[in-house]
């Protein structure tokens, strides 16, 4: 056997060898099945999780090392009709990194998530919409204070968690 057949056969082989472990791994890997992700190791774990998106009722919600997607999605009132749960993601925070809450869009809110804000129950969340439909939309969120029951102290707990979507 000559070197050049010898070399050739050595490829073919390595070849066969990379193309076989590539398709037993394939086969292996399913994206149906769920990944386990342990939230510590041997310790109590307790939080809150924010659960956003194409849920019924968004907004933060209490997490223990027990609970499950699903006790977290049930929670929040279920998913809507138009969710796609093959687009899960999770966020992660860094340890001593702020992160901007995402804002809720005065403009567009209804009652329900107005209600999410600090200060704001049934009463003021429906005096925003009542004042959205009878003076327009809000221009910014500092007009938020011509509203009914809210005062500058309820302003000030609230305004870097509104928006005036343009």
């Amino acid at each position: 056997m000559t070197a050049s057949k010898f070399w050739t056969l050595i490829t073919f082989l390595l070849v066969a060898a990379i193309v076989i472990s590539g398709i037993f791994i394939w086969t292996r890997y399913s994206r149906s099945q769920p990944i386990e992700i342990p939230l510590s190791s041997g310790q109590e774990f307790q939080g809150e999780i924010c659960i956003a998106g194409a849920v019924n009722n968004p907004g933060f919600y209490p997490l223990t090392a027990e609970d499950s997607l699903a006790d977290i999605i049930q929670a929040a009132g279920g998913t809507t009709s138009n969710a796609d749960l093959s687009q899960i993601k999770l966020n992660i925070p860094e340890t001593g990194k702020e992160y901007e809450p995402q804002k809720i869009d005065i403009n567009r809110a209804e009652v329900w998530l107005l209600k999410a804000l600090p200060g704001i129950r049934d009463v003021r969340a429906e005096a925003i919409v009542n004042y959205r439909c009878q003076n327009g939309p809000f221009r910014n969120i500092n007009e938020l204070i011509k509203v009914e029951g809210i005062g500058p102290t309820t302003y000030e707990n609230i305004k870097h968690l509104v928006t005036v979507a343009e």
